[in-house]
């Protein structure tokens, strides 16, 4: 019988080593965590655990890329 993932996703994370993240996925195998400053990254989950301890703080809001308007054609001149 498979037991239920350690962490669901969206908890909210701290490892000992890479800070503070939320968890993206996780399995009874890996673990997935976003960090806010060192990025998405996976462990096994068994090796990583002892690392991380819950936190209790609130997300970060996630940051939007600024997106590019599309530059508008330019009229081609008859002549």
């Amino acid at each position: 019988m498979a037991s239920k993932p350690a962490f669901a996703p969206g908890a909210q994370l701290e490892h000992s080593k890479f800070g503070l993240g939320s968890v993206v996925s996780c399995s009874d195998e890996h673990i997935v965590i976003k960090f806010d400053e060192n990025g998405e990254k996976k462990f096994v989950l068994s090796i990583v655990l002892p690392a991380l301890k819950k936190s209790d703080r609130q997300p970060p809001a996630e940051k939007r890329r600024a997106s590019r308007k599309k530059a508008a054609p330019v009229p081609a001149v008859a002549g």
